[in-house]
């Protein structure tokens, strides 16, 4: 069970990681390349179908982070579970308090200023990431 869940903590993770890397230097920057009159609809369509593909991937490594916290369970040093687990935190709260509030903004009106935030404050979640990814796949390997 222990390898299951490191598994798909990993699938998950990795997987975001490319995920965001991709919004970060490709999507998001081109938003700015997207006409004022078609910006709404477009931002209102990119967040419904992103979501699909996020929300699920974003549950699975919360959960799976939490259960190699878990106490008890051992199943990687603690040091390494809890700082996995403190950087799913990072990334939660920056999605809800700092790119959420812009997108629902972006979904009303188009701003440059915003999508400027957008790509700027992206990066907190790019590099939190890209540490998991790297703690995820240290966690498969053998002890």
């Amino acid at each position: 069970m222990a390898d299951l869940v490191l598994i798909v903590h990993a699938l998950a993770t990795t997987l975001m990681t490319g995920l965001v890397w991709f919004v970060q230097v490709v999507h998001y920057p081109l938003f700015a390349r997207v006409g004022e009159a078609q910006f709404v609809e477009y931002e209102h369509h990119h967040t419904r179908r992103a979501s699909w593909i996020i929300a699920p991937l974003m549950i699975a490594e919360l959960a799976t982070a939490v259960l190699i916290a878990w106490p008890g369970i051992g199943v990687v040093e603690p040091t390494m579970a809890w700082g996995g687990l403190g950087l799913v935190a990072v990334i939660w709260l920056s999605t809800f308090f700092v790119q959420v509030p812009i997108h629902r903004r972006l979904e009303k009106r188009h701003d440059t200023g915003d999508i400027r935030r957008l790509v700027s404050t992206n990066w907190i979640r790019t590099i939190a990431w890209s540490a998991r990814a790297v703690l995820a796949v240290m966690m498969l390997m053998p002890r």
